[in-house]
C-alpha cells in the first residue's frame, strides 16, 4: 500500500477517535459511557502492541512461554472484589490522582517518596512507550512496503509525527480539568472502542490464517510437530523453566495493579464498585480470546517463512504474502489501536504524576501561593501538557537510540521489572501498619538499582561499546557480579533473574527498615487509615489526627488560590453544614485540615497539598503513643457507634412491629364490636318478629285462618333464621377450637355442586340471577359433603348478594390439577375492592362497599368457609386482576 494512503487512513482513524472522545465527554452521564462493559474493555489497555505483535514473536521462538504474562492477570482478577475494591475506596475517599499519590499518602504524604515513585514509573514506562512507537514504525514500513529508506533526521521520520499526534490527543482530552481525580470519559470511551477493534481484527486475522491459509488447528499442529524443536515449543522441559514461569506469573500479577495506565483505568476511572463484578470474569475472557490464535499464527508463520525473523509481525506478513492487503490494513489498524490506547493513558497518568509529584512540589509551590486562581489553573494544565509532550518525545528518542536493537518482548519485560519495584510498599502497605516510608524508599531504591544493573545496563553498554564484556565477565571482571548470573544464579532468564534479585532485596530492605524505624505520627495515622480503611472511612474527615492552631480564614485563602473564591466558599459552607458548625467558625480543627488537603490533592497532589496547608497552620508534634491512643479511641467509637446503630435499628423494627400489632388489635376490636352489634341486631330482628306475630295472634282470637297462617309462617321463617345464625356461631367456635370432625366419604363433586345450586336457586330466582354449572362431568373424591355444601352455599350466597338484579350471572366450574381439584365460583357483580383482598376471609370482616345500607350477615360466612376448606387440607383465595365481578377459588386434594 502507498505510504500516503496509509497516512490518510491513520489521520481519518484518529479523527474518528477524536469525535468519539468528544461525544463521550459531551454525554458523560449517558449509560453508553457509564456501564460495566465500557469499564471492563478499558482494562484491556493492558493488551498493548506487545500483546498484539510481541506475543506472536515469543510464541514462534519459545512456544507456550508467552503465556505467563497473561496467567498473572487472570489469577489477579478474582481478587479484585477484595483487593481492588479496597484500593478504589481509599482512592475515592482521599481524592487520589495517581499511583504516586496513593503510595505517598500511605506513608504520611511523604514528598520524596511520591517523587521516587514518579521517577520509577517514568523509567518503567518510557521504554514501554518506545515499544509502541517501534511497533508503529516497523508495521508502517511493512505494510507500505517502504523499508529501503532509513530516515536520518527527526523531521523526516513518520514515527515522530505519529508520536506528536498521540501527544496532541492525550493533551487535549487528558487536561480538561485541573483536578486530576476527575473522570476522563472521552479517553475511557475511546480505549473501550479500541479494545473491541483490536480484538475483532486479531480474531479475524487468526481465523484467516488458521482456517483459510491452513486447514484448521489440527493441520498446523501436525505440520509443526515435524519440526526439530517441537518439544521445546510445547513443554516446560526443565525445572528452570518452571522457575521462569513462576517469576513471570508473579511479575504480571503485580504489574496489572501497578502499571500507571492500569491504575488509571482500574482505580481512578472507576465509577461504581459493582462494575468489578462484571470485570472479574469478562477481563480474563477477553485475554483468553486474544490469545486463542497466538500459537497457531506463530506456527503458521514459521511454517510459511521457514525462519523466525520478523516473527513479531507474522500477522501482517502472512496476509501480505498471499496478496491480501485489506486484511493486512485491518491488522495494522488493530495494532495502531493497541498503541494509541496504551500511549494516551500512560502519558495521561505520567503527566499527572510529573506535575503533582515532581514539578509542583519541587519548584512551583511558592509561585502558586502568590498567583490568582485562574492563573494557577492555567499553569497546572500547561505543566501537564508540557509533561505529555516531553514524555512522548523522550520515549521517541529512547526508541531511536535503543529500541531498534531490542525485541518488543524484551522491552516490555524491562518495563515490567522496573514497575514491579513498587510492589512491596504498595501491597504490604495495605495490610501492615508497621510499613514505614524509610523502608519503602530504601527498598525501592535498592530494587530499582538492581533492576537497572541486571537488565538495562548490559544492553546499554553493549549498544555503546559494541562488546558484551560486561555481560560476560561482570563489573570489574568479578564473576559473582555478572548481570545475568548474579552471585552464581545462572539458570534463570534475564527478566526472571532481574525480577528475583531486585524483588528479594527490595522486600528485605522494606521489611527490615520498617521494623527498625517507627516513622512519624502522621505516617502511622495514614497507615491505620489504609490498613483499617473500612472503619476509618466511616469517620471520614475525623480520621486524621492533628493538633495545633489554625484559622479558617487562612485555609480559605489557600483554597481560593486553586479553587477560586466561589468554589472555596461553597466547599467550606458544605463542610460547616455537614458537621453542624457555625458558618462564622474561626478556628479550624483536624477535620477541616483533612478536608482542605483532600480538596487540593486532585489539583496538585497529596504531598503539595500537605505542604500548602502546613504553611498556614501551626502544627504541634504528637507522640506516636498519643496517635495510637487517639486512633484506638476512634476505632472503639466506630465499634460503639456500630453497636448503637444496630440496637437502634432493632428497636425501630420492634417499634414498627408493635405498632402494626396494635393497629391490627384495634382493627380486630372494631370488627368484634361490629360483629356483636350485627349479631345483636340479627338476633333481635327475628325475636322481635316472632314476639309481634305471637302477640297479634293471641290478641285477635277471631283472626281469619289465612292471615293467621301467614303470621305462623313468618314465625317459622324467623325461627329458621335464628337457628341458622346460632348454628353459624357454633360452627365457627368448633372450627376455631378444632372440635369439628369431618365425615369423609367418596362423593361425586358434580352431584354436590348441583345440590348447592338447587338449594340456593329460589333466592337467585327472586333476584333473577342466572347460575350456570359449567362442568357436567362426574369426579369422585373423598370429602365431607355437608361441609362442602356449606362452602358452596356460602360462596353462591355471596355472589348473589353482590350481583345486580336481572343481569346477574354466576358460573360454577371445576378443573383437575396436580393431585387436587380446583373449584371456582365467578360472578359479574361489583367485584372485590383492592383493600378487601387481604381481609375477606377474616372473622367478623365485612366489605364496606356492600350494596345495602347496613352490612348483611354476621361476617362469619367466608371465615367458616376458609376453616372448612383448610380442614380438608385445601386452600381458598380470591383471584386478582379480574376485570368484571369476582372469582373465588378453593381446592380439595385427592390421592
Amino acid at each position: 500500500m502507498n505510504s500516503y494512503s496509509l497516512v490518510f487512513i491513520i489521520i481519518i482513524y484518529l479523527a474518528v477517535l477524536f469525535y468519539i472522545a468528544f461525544l463521550a465527554e459531551k454525554k458523560r452521564q449517558s449509560k453508553w459511557v457509564n456501564n460495566p462493559y465500557v469499564y471492563t474493555l478499558s482494562l484491556a489497555v493492558y493488551c498493548s502492541a506487545w500483546t498484539y505483535y510481541g506475543s506472536v514473536g515469543i510464541a514462534a521462538n519459545s512456544g507456550i512461554h508467552f503465556l505467563p504474562i497473561y496467567i498473572g492477570p487472570v489469577i489477579a482478577a478474582p481478587l479484585w472484589i477484595v483487593l481492588l475494591r479496597k484500593i478504589i475506596r481509599i482512592s475515592k475517599h482521599h481524592k487520589i490522582s495517581s499511583i504516586a499519590d496513593f503510595i505517598s499518602l500511605r506513608y504520611g504524604n511523604n514528598r520524596f517518596l511520591g517523587a521516587l515513585v514518579t521517577v520509577i514509573c517514568l523509567f518503567g514506562t518510557l521504554p514501554y512507550i518506545s515499544l509502541q512507537l517501534k511497533a508503529v514504525s516497523e508495521t508502517f514500513e511493512i505494510i507500505s512496503g517502504d523499508n529501503s529508506y532509513i530516515s536520518t533526521v527527526v523531521i523526516d521520520d513518520s514515527t515522530f509525527y505519529v508520536a506528536l499526534l498521540l501527544a496532541i490527543f492525550a493533551a487535549f482530552f487528558g487536561t480538561q480539568n485541573t483536578d486530576a481525580s476527575e473522570k476522563h470519559k472521552g479517553i475511557v470511551a475511546t480505549v473501550a472502542l479500541e479494545s473491541i477493534l483490536k480484538l475483532i481484527f486479531f480474531l479475524i486475522i487468526g481465523t484467516y490464517i488458521t482456517f483459510y491459509l491452513f486447514d484448521g488447528t489440527s493441520d498446523i499442529y501436525e505440520k509443526i510437530s515435524l519440526s526439530d524443536n517441537f518439544k521445546d515449543l510445547t513443554t516446560l522441559g526443565k525445572v528452570e523453566d518452571g522457575f521462569n514461569w513462576f517469576f513471570m506469573i508473579a511479575l504480571s500479577f503485580m504489574v496489572v495493579f501497578l502499571l500507571p495506565r492500569q491504575f488509571q483505568v482500574t482505580v481512578l476511572e472507576n465509577n461504581r464498585e459493582k462494575h468489578l463484578k462484571k470485570a472479574i470474569w469478562l477481563f480474563p475472557l477477553y485475554l483468553l480470546l486474544f490469545n486463542s490464535f497466538v500459537i497457531f499464527i506463530a506456527w503458521a508463520g514459521k511454517l510459511t517463512f521457514g525462519s523466525t525473523e520478523n516473527a513479531e509481525y507474522y500477522t501482517l506478513l502472512l496476509p501480505l504474502e498471499h496478496g491480501n492487503t485489506f486484511l493486512a490494513t485491518l491488522v495494522f489498524l488493530g495494532g495502531f489501536s493497541a498503541v494509541i490506547s496504551m500511549v494516551v493513558v500512560s502519558t495521561l497518568a505520567l503527566s499527572t504524576m510529573v506535575s503533582n509529584n515532581l514539578v509542583i512540589p519541587y519548584g512551583f509551590l511558592d509561585k502558586f501561593i502568590k498567583n490568582q486562581p485562574e492563573r494557577n489553573s492555567k499553569y497546572i494544565k500547561t505543566i501537564r501538557r508540557i509533561s505529555i509532550f516531553t514524555i512522548i518525545i523522550t520515549a521517541y528518542f529512547f526508541y531511536v537510540l535503543f529500541s531498534k536493537a531490542l525485541s518488543l518482548y524484551s522491552i516490555g519485560l524491562i518495563s515490567f521489572v522496573i514497575i514491579s519495584q513498587l510492589a512491596p510498599s504498595f501491597f504490604i502497605g495495605l495490610y501492615w501498619n508497621r510499613g514505614s516510608s524509610k523502608g519503602a524508599i530504601i527498598g525501592m531504591i535498592v530494587g530499582f538499582c538492581i533492576a537497572i544493573y541486571t537488565l538495562v545496563l548490559p544492553f546499554t553498554l553493549e549498544v555503546y561499546s559494541g562488546t558484551d564484556d560486561f555481560r560476560q565477565y561482570g563489573l570489574l571482571g568479578i564473576e559473582a557480579l555478572k548481570p545475568y548470573a548474579l552471585f552464581g544464579i545462572d539458570f534463570l532468564s534475564p527478566p526472571s533473574h532481574a525480577f528475583f534479585w531486585s524483588m528479594t532485596l527490595n522486600l528485605f530492605c522494606y521489611l527490615t527498615f520498617s521494623l527498625l524505624s517507627k516513622g512519624n505520627y502522621r505516617e502511622r495515622n495514614y497507615a491505620e487509615m489504609f490498613v483499617d480503611s473500612k472503619n476509618f472511612t466511616n469517620l471520614q474527615d475525623s480520621a486524621l489526627v492533628w493538633k495545633g492552631e489554625a484559622y479558617v480564614t487562612d485555609i480559605k485563602n489557600v483554597l481560593a488560590r486553586f479553587l477560586g473564591e466561589q468554589r472555596a466558599a461553597r466547599a467550606l459552607r458544605i463542610f460547616f453544614t455537614k458537621y453542624e458548625l457555625s458558618q462564622d467558625t474561626q478556628l479550624a480543627d483536624a477535620r477541616l485540615i483533612n478536608f482542605s488537603e483532600k480538596l487540593l490533592t486532585g489539583s496538585i497532589g497529596s504531598a503539595s497539598a500537605k505542604i500548602l496547608i502546613a504553611s498556614v497552620v501551626k502544627e504541634e508534634q504528637i507522640s506516636l503513643v498519643e496517635v495510637l491512643k487517639i486512633l484506638e479511641e476512634s476505632k472503639e467509637n466506630i465499634v460503639s457507634n456500630k453497636v448503637l446503630l444496630e440496637k437502634s435499628n432493632e428497636l425501630s423494627q420492634l417499634t414498627s412491629r408493635l405498632k402494626e400489632a396494635n393497629e391490627e388489635l384495634i382493627s380486630k376490636d372494631r370488627q368484634k364490636d361490629e360483629f356483636l352489634d350485627t349479631v345483636a341486631h340479627e338476633l333481635k330482628t327475628p325475636i322481635t318478629g316472632i314476639r309481634a306475630a305471637t302477640e297479634v295472634i293471641m290478641d285477635d282470637e277471631d283472626m281469619p285462618k289465612e292471615i293467621k297462617a301467614q303470621f305462623l309462617k313468618n314465625i317459622l321463617q324467623d325461627s329458621d333464621r335464628l337457628g341458622r345464625l346460632i348454628n353459624n356461631i357454633l360452627d365457627f367456635e368448633k372450627l376455631e377450637t378444632g372440635g369439628l370432625l369431618l365425615d369423609l366419604q367418596e362423593q361425586d363433586i358434580q352431584r354436590t355442586i348441583a345440590k348447592a345450586i338447587s338449594s340456593i336457586s329460589q333466592i337467585a330466582a327472586k333476584k333473577e340471577v342466572q347460575i350456570v354449572n359449567n362442568n357436567v362431568h362426574s369426579f369422585m373424591l373423598s370429602y365431607d359433603e355437608d361441609r362442602i355444601l356449606q362452602v358452596l352455599t356460602n360462596l353462591l350466597s355471596n355472589a348473589i348478594k353482590f350481583c345486580e338484579a336481572k343481569t346477574g350471572k354466576i358460573i360454577v366450574d371445576y378443573k383437575l390439577g396436580n393431585q387436587l381439584i380446583e373449584i371456582s365460583v365467578s360472578d359479574n357483580g361489583k367485584g372485590i375492592l383492592e383493600e378487601d383482598f387481604l381481609y375477606i376471609f377474616d372473622k367478623f370482616y365485612q366489605s364496606q362497599d356492600q350494596n345495602t345500607r347496613k352490612p348483611e350477615g354476621s361476617g362469619l360466612g367466608l371465615a367458616i368457609t376458609k376453616q372448612i376448606v383448610e380442614k380438608h387440607n385445601g386452600k381458598i383465595w380470591a383471584k386478582k386482576d379480574i376485570k368484571n365481578g369476582a372469582t373465588l377459588v378453593f381446592t380439595i386434594p385427592f390421592k
